[in-house]
């Protein structure tokens, strides 16, 4: 994991998040203080727990992009989970431990994904010496060719000449000559996991899941494939049989015990409302939140993941509810609250042109692809910029992700009509944007469905 410090944390999202400033500064300083949990002695380690974070905001307003960059950011393994999809665990939703395991795959793959690089150059020779063996094959020796006065009578020239011939080829093959050439390589596949009662193999007990991936069969077909994609499959293959899955498994566990991110989304649904039909669920998804947000040991089929360190962040709109509704011992375990603000006109401005892949950019290089120019001028980044506020305060609130569909239906007809005109120039001013957006922005009934 890069070990950043909590300024050049918050520079880093400040390239792709406008604003929420207090948000940043938490996050940073949360992921500062895992590396000083590293840097303690044995004993003084165990006992410094994460002081996960609980964000309170409107949606679109940056909570989900702060964490997701934040992972991408420090490397760690990091899922983000719907509260509500377990809102009725023990009923029909999903078991809480699931996000568990599932920030052990991400954890994997990470590592698994680190350690092909390892082994990367290793791969490539095997991978070259095998496609060499499907080009060149060994030449049969017959039994008759051989004399018994002098066994190699024969067979020292044939040796020799086949030597030769695979020289060239491999001189061939390295030089990219034999791109085109076709090669039949064998494909392995696991067979496909069996469904019991609408459960996938995933949420079954571990030992009985890993009991049916051993009896599952491996099917095995034979393919003809050209050398340039026969070099992918193989190289794969190859990789695959040089890595140590119980070695990666062991420091995917470790990773995602020390490292580990779960953006836990929408914690607000899990409030108890008025109908009572729905106290009992919600308050059971609280209550088996409890023991994984404050340390509980997780079965997983590559081992015992401990959650004492993982970090939470969790996120919700609190519109209807209140943190304080949360279960005490819930509320307890987020000691860290940050309110991020509703976003102004001059922070949709600032979205429009300040990050590094804002969404003028992205048109931009899309429609560049079809030869068009597409030019954003200030007046029309005011403009967009007005509208997408005003929609938001006459209707839902949506956030950031108003620009979305209000630049969408603006370049409707432009990236409909590009690939034939090949050529040109497109300027987005204030006229621009009125022209297209006025009527629909100021009829509130129609901007309902359609911004």
């Amino acid at each position: 994991m890069e070990v950043l410090t909590p300024k050049e944390i918050v520079a880093a999202l400040d390239k792709h998040i406008v604003g929420q400033g207090d948000a940043k500064r938490s996050v940073a300083i949360a992921i500062r203080n895992r590396w000083r949990r590293q840097q303690l002695p044995d004993d003084m380690k165990q006992e410094v727990s994460p002081k996960n974070i609980l964000m309170i905001g409107s949606t679109g307003v940056g909570k989900t992009e702060i964490a997701r960059r934040l992972a991408k950011l420090t490397g760690a393994p990091f899922i983000k989970v719907e509260a509500s999809k377990y809102t009725e665990v023990g009923y029909y939703g999903r078991d809480v431990e699931s996000m568990i395991r599932e920030l052990l795959d991400n954890a994997i793959n990470l590592i698994r994904t680190s350690e092909r690089e390892n082994v990367k150059t290793a791969a490539e020779d095997r991978t070259n010496a095998r496609l060499l063996d499907l080009l060149c094959p060994k030449p049969v020796k017959y039994e008759f060719s051989v004399t018994a006065e002098d066994p190699t009578q024969d067979s020292q020239p044939a040796s020799d000449s086949f030597e030769r011939t695979k020289s060239k080829m491999k001189l061939m093959l390295v030089s990219g000559e034999l791109e085109d050439r076709m090669v039949e390589v064998s494909i392995q596949q696991k067979a496909s996991p069996m469904m019991i009662g609408g459960m996938g193999v995933e949420q079954m007990d571990m030992d009985f899941q890993g009991m049916l991936e051993k009896i599952m069969p491996t099917n095995h077909s034979k393919k003809e494939l050209p050398v340039s994609e026969a070099r992918k499959v193989i190289f794969d293959q190859e990789c695959e049989s040089l890595l140590d899955s119980d070695k990666i498994n062991d420091k995917a566990i470790e990773l995602a015990e020390n490292s580990g991110i779960i953006f836990l989304d929408e914690i607000d649904k899990v409030i108890a409302s008025e109908g009572k039909s729905a106290d009992v669920s919600r308050q059971g998804v609280q209550r088996d939140l409890l023991p994984i947000v404050e340390g509980s040991t997780v079965q997983t089929k590559h081992g015992y993941v401990k959650t004492d360190h993982i970090l939470f962040i969790a996120a919700g709109a609190f519109h209807r509810n209140q943190p304080s509704e949360l279960m005490p011992e819930l509320q307890g375990r987020f000691p860290i609250r940050v309110e991020l603000n509703d976003l102004t006109k001059d922070d949709f401005v600032r979205i429009l042109t300040e990050p590094t892949s804002s969404l003028t950019r992205q048109y931009t290089a899309l429609l560049k692809t079809e030869g068009v120019k597409l030019e954003f001028a200030e007046d029309g980044i005011d403009e967009l910029a007005t509208i997408a506020f005003q929609v938001n305060q006459s209707t839902i609130n949506i956030g950031a992700r108003r620009l979305y569909t209000i630049l969408e239906h603006l370049l409707e007809e432009l990236s409909f009509e590009a690939p034939e005109m090949k050529m040109g120039q497109v300027t987005v001013n204030s006229a621009y944007v009125k022209e297209r957006l006025t009527k629909v922005a100021d009829d509130e009934d129609l901007s309902r469905y359609i911004l």
